[in-house]
């Protein structure tokens, strides 16, 4: 909540405007309250005739009129303060994920970070739009109000400061069951987001495993559970409601008492300053009121904005870019570890103390069993990880040093199961380009990555469209747009996460024939599962268990390390068949 009421009250220009209308508002209700008994006793009591009383009645219509544009304005620039808010919010948490999007997907589910990121945020929203606006308010209106009651009446000011503290009493203790309830129901809400997308991705494999069924009641138990959890953040607001009208009714039922035995019986106050009192009084405590629904709903905030601060405030391990430009001078980049290390946590996989020399234009395989720490090398040598210890060194300088553009613009990594986007063939192999690409370069690339017969094929060539994932296309075509990407950008350096496992013999070979294409102009480095990229390659670093047990030829390997020996026999034995 602290950090919610920072962000609000940081808009100081809004804010301000906020104060000023409700000094305006609480003004208007006063002279509302003025014309009005104005009116009423000049016409029951002295028996004005209609024309006499009309300027009143055109003083009423304005201040009400007043009140009623003051009030349009509260709102307004409450909703201002909670788009800008909000706005604040979703960027620190894109800024969060895309920091290091490695640890973003390896941590929790994407459905739950969607909901953090869409749902949460918007469950903040009546925090600023409401809450903050009536806290402004309530805090200066009823203040306004109060003043006037004492001026006219001292018994009834005294009545009034007597009562209205249990209304901010009772919000306190509906307050802390309501932020309880309403955390409660956002996990439930994240719960079910993230199970259902999961679901959803998954549910081929469901069906054909005939697992759809329990999965089915899975999420309607998990969907039970969320409405459970909002009918008892319901039930919270409508006791809420119900006492805050109870406590309003009584105290303003005293005042009317007490009003009354003084006009009546001891008649030592005058008509209009009881009247004047007995509209004021339900302004006050309906400011009051207002307030309650208000901190009931800042309240249930709170368990969304806690899910938002918890999603913010989660450990990262971030690289920190400096401001170098990288010069290549026409040659990929000589590429040091230095003691590299890396963790995902405590209990975790971990690399250790990995030191090597990359060369220019270096042809390196990385190879080692799975779990071994291939993939997460690759990372720190992206410059998607920092490691926790040592030293990633690029021409001398660390890795960090550089601009995070100079560095990305020299790179390209291919991954096993490259990312296509929604759009055209055209469209994702533009990702890889620098700038806006030419629709030539776009097609010379497509070519030289075998995607030749496959736009032929296609009735509309590169402007065919890719479904979401690239729905679509097979494992080998997704590849050859990946591969394509990297030619449209010519990279310095190329990394290769296993490019070609579960590739068919032929779209294998087109594969191969692209990477050693662009390994004549790169540094290329690739995680290696097939023995005949580890056999082209230059330089092995074969990794066991996060740390570097040996490195250089395959025949060096072969004759000094036994595990590798063993590996390479498996790998055998698995091509024969």
């Amino acid at each position: 909540m602290k950090h919610l009421s920072r962000m609000a009250f940081g808009q100081k220009n809004l804010i301000a405007l906020l104060v000023v209308s409700s000094v305006l508002i609480g003004v208007m209700i006063l002279g509302q309250a003025y014309f009005f008994v104005a009116i009423v006793e000049r016409v029951y009591l002295q028996e004005q005739l209609f024309k006499g009383v009309l300027p009143l009645l055109a003083g009423l219509l304005l201040v009400i009129v007043g009140r009623a544009f003051l009030t349009h304005v509260n709102g307004w620039t409450g909703v201002k303060i909670a788009s800008e808010a909000k706005r604040n919010l979703r960027e620190l948490l894109l800024a969060k994920f895309s920091r290091n999007p490695v640890q973003a997907s390896l941590r929790g589910q994407s459905g739950q970070k969607v909901s953090v990121l869409m749902d949460s945020v918007d469950e903040v929203d009546p925090y600023f739009s409401s809450y903050i606006p009536q806290v402004i308010q309530s805090t200066i209106v009823p203040v306004i109000i109060l003043f006037v009651v004492f001026t006219q009446h001292l018994y009834s000011g005294l009545i009034i400061v007597v009562t209205a503290p249990f209304i901010p009493f009772f919000m306190a203790i509906i307050g802390m069951k309501t932020k309880d309830k309403s955390e409660e129901q956002m996990d439930k809400l994240a719960a079910f987001s993230g199970q259902f997308l999961d679901t959803l991705q998954g549910l081929t494999t469901l069906k054909l495993f005939g697992r759809s069924s329990h999965q089915k009641q899975k999420i309607r138990q998990s969907s039970i559970d969320f409405r459970e959890a909002t009918m008892e953040v319901l039930k919270i607001a409508f006791v809420s409601s119900f006492m805050l009208e109870l406590i309003s009714m009584l105290s303003i039922g005293l005042i009317a008492l007490e009003i009354a035995i003084q006009l009546v019986v001891y008649e030592n106050i005058s008509f209009f300053t009881a009247f004047f009192i007995l509209i004021l009084a339900p302004e006050f405590f309906a400011g009051l009121k207002d307030l309650g629904s208000a901190f009931h709903t800042g309240r249930g905030s709170a368990g969304a904005a806690k899910k938002v601060q918890d999603q913010l405030d989660e450990q990262e391990v971030t690289i920190h870019w400096g401001d170098q430009d990288l010069h290549s001078e026409g040659r990929p980049p000589v590429i040091e570890l230095e003691n590299v290390s890396f963790s995902y946590g405590q209990d975790s996989f971990a690399l250790h103390h990995i030191d090597t020399t990359i060369p220019s234009f270096g042809q390196i395989a990385i190879v080692g069993r799975s779990g071994s720490g291939k993939t997460t090398l690759l990372h720190l040598l992206a410059g998607l990880m920092n490691p926790q210890e040592g030293s990633v060194i690029v021409n001398g300088q660390p890795l960090e040093n550089y601009k995070e553009q100079a560095w990305f613009d020299q790179l390209s990594y291919i991954s096993q199961h490259p990312y296509l986007f929604s759009g055209s063939i055209a469209e994702n192999i533009a990702i890889g380009g620098r700038g806006s690409p030419s629709r030539s370069s776009i097609d010379k690339a497509a070519r030289q990555a075998g995607l030749s017969d496959l736009l032929d094929s296609l009735e509309t060539g590169l402007d065919t469209p890719v479904g979401e994932a690239g729905r679509g296309l097979s494992g080998g075509e997704q590849q050859r747009v990946a591969i394509a990407r990297a030619f449209l950008k010519q990279p310095a350096v190329i990394l290769f996460d296993e490019p070609t496992t579960g590739l068919d013999l032929r779209t294998e070979q087109i594969m191969q024939q692209s990477m050693k294409e662009l390994a004549r102009t790169s540094t290329v480095i690739t995680v290696a599962h097939r023995l005949h990229t580890i056999r082209q390659a230059e330089q092995i670093l074969f990794l066991d268990q996060g740390e570097l047990a040996g490195k250089g030829t395959h025949e060096d390997l072969i004759e000094s390390i036994v595990e590798y020996r063993q590996m390479v026999s498996v790998q055998q034995g698995s091509d024969a068949k």
